[in-house]
């Protein structure tokens, strides 16, 4: 009888275990980084498919979008921020932290779908942002662009998605050689970035876009490859982005996988661990 008292309470012990340790998980979570895994090209080459970054969540504050979505297909998991704190959705405003600087590249949710999104931070409220013949203009002035050579990469799926890169020399059979040009771009405030083109696309020129008051206008690296604020929220692009829906600042990528899945090690990039993003 005590052996079954013993194995009883040892089974106990364990769930307790269990429970404690992802509460702690998801307090650290919720308070202070969330990983993110990169599952798209959209940030090339700043960014790569097979990242895998944490995303500091105390640098912009704390709103219903810091709250956790758990989504896993796998097992019919979709739990999401808004269902465990959307009561605190609709106001617009973050408690504490700083605020988001032009160049940050920022984790935020999709104002329409609620996904997680990553791109570069372009427009702080009240600018004027338009984009002419691929040059970006902010408050009408054209940002510096210094020709860079070309970013090439070979052709072939890539992360678990299998997704094939978009070439400025395509098309370019598996194992050929994908090229895209590439500039560094310097933002007004000095930040400086790479940025790739593959072709001439709509999103080459578009309108003057303005911010509006506690929103932000995201960019991706990968110019002609990226669904961002360029396209507005009915044609299915991001548009204009609510302060509330930030999440945090992606600061540097902890280890990246060339592989179908972070888990596969021997395809782990050996130049990319603890590598700042910039």
């Amino acid at each position: 009888m005590a052996e079954k008292t013993q194995t009883g309470n040892a089974i106990v012990e364990t769930i307790k275990t269990i429970v404690y340790a992802l509460l702690i998980a998801g307090v650290f979570r919720t308070l202070f980084f969330q990983p993110f895994w990169i599952p798209s090209g959209s940030m090339k080459e700043t960014l790569l498919i097979g990242d895998f970054l944490f995303v500091n969540k105390m640098a912009y504050g704390y709103s219903y979008a810091s709250c956790p979505s758990v989504i896993i297909p796998r097992f019919g998991v979709d739990i999401d921020a808004e269902d465990l704190c959307g009561f605190t959705k609709g106001n617009n405003t973050r408690l504490f932290g700083g605020e988001p600087e032009r160049g940050d590249v920022v984790v935020f949710r999709h104002p329409v779908t609620g996904r997680d999104f990553i791109k570069r931070l372009i427009g702080l409220p009240g600018d004027k942002i338009q984009v002419r013949e691929g040059l970006l203009y902010i408050n009408g002035e054209p940002v510096q662009v210094a020709d860079d050579g070309t970013f090439d990469e070979i052709m072939a799926p890539q992360g678990p998605q299998g997704l094939r890169p978009r070439c400025e020399n395509g098309p370019v059979g598996d194992g050929g050689t994908c090229i895209k040009s590439r500039q560094v771009e310097t933002l007004p405030n000095g930040v400086s970035h790479t940025i790739l083109n593959i072709a001439n696309t709509s999103v080459d020129n578009t309108g003057i876009y303005t911010v509006p008051a506690d929103h932000f206008f995201f960019m991706g690296d990968n110019r002609d490859n990226s669904t961002d604020s360029r396209v507005p929220q009915t044609a299915g692009g991001v548009g204009f982005v609510p302060r509330e829906n930030l999440i945090g600042r992606a600061d540097r990528i902890m280890f990246s996988s060339a592989g179908r899945s972070m888990l596969f090690f021997w395809t782990w990039r050996g130049d990319r661990f603890f590598k700042a993003i910039e």
